[in-house]
């Protein structure tokens, strides 16, 4: 939780000091924003075998830095920094032989769930219909998010035993996904489509775990 409120500082100290320069250029203005999302995550391309049994939920935070490409500043490229963290609870059990990862049918639990914890680099395509003097506009934000796995965790419970797994080998560390944030105001649908597995040569029952994440939520931009 600390490196959270440390990241939250630090966007917040940014934010201000973009937002000193922008008042005294009202007619440059920049739609330099802190973000924040919450999903629901899903998950595609499950194994026979696998399903989602509980829900599943994500949040990030972060600073985007607005680049506009015209006189009106209506069309612009965004690029920010941020964080993000993801529950996803499954009955795909993670455990360790030795030092192999080990996947398999989870069955007779009580909680079963992967978090996974990265740092994002969003970027963005913009377009929206706002002024100097506008707050409340209408906005589509399209792009690609780029994110490395730090933390990756398995948790497994049953009436007998809690089995924690980290290190996971076969985690696919690198992620990059497609994003889309439209709406009007603070409240936007926001969706995230994984262009690649979480899991890289992962075996379950000699068959290729590919899962992938989609997250559909709301997305709040705060100038």
């Amino acid at each position: 939780m600390k490196r959270i409120y440390w990241i939250i500082f630090f966007l917040l100290a940014v934010k201000i000091s973009y937002s000193q320069t922008n008042t005294t250029e009202k007619e440059k203005y920049l739609e330099d924003q802190i973000y924040i999302s919450l999903t629901y995550n899903l998950l595609l391309n499950k194994p026979v075998l696998i399903d989602q049994n509980g829900f599943s939920g994500g949040f990030s935070i972060g600073f985007i830095k607005d680049f506009p490409f015209n006189k009106k500043r209506t069309v612009g490229v965004g690029l920010g920094v941020g964080y993000s963290y993801n529950a996803l609870i499954q009955n795909l059990r993670i455990s360790k032989n030795q030092e192999a990862s080990v996947f398999e049918e989870a069955v007779n639990f009580n909680s079963n769930k992967l978090t996974l914890k990265s740092i994002d680099i969003p970027i963005e395509i913009r377009w929206r219909n706002s002024t100097s003097a506008k707050f409340k506009f209408w906005r589509i934000y399209s792009g690609v998010k780029f994110s490395y796995i730090t933390s990756g965790k398995s948790k497994y419970k049953n009436s007998l035993e809690t089995v924690e797994t980290k290190n996971i080998t076969e985690l696919n560390r690198f992620q990059t996904g497609l994003t889309l944030a439209a709406g009007y105001g603070t409240w936007n649908l926001y969706l995230y489509y994984a262009l690649n597995p979480i899991f890289n040569k992962a075996l379950l029952n000699n068959t290729a775990v590919n899962l992938k994440q989609f997250n559909i939520g709301v997305k709040f931009y705060i100038m």
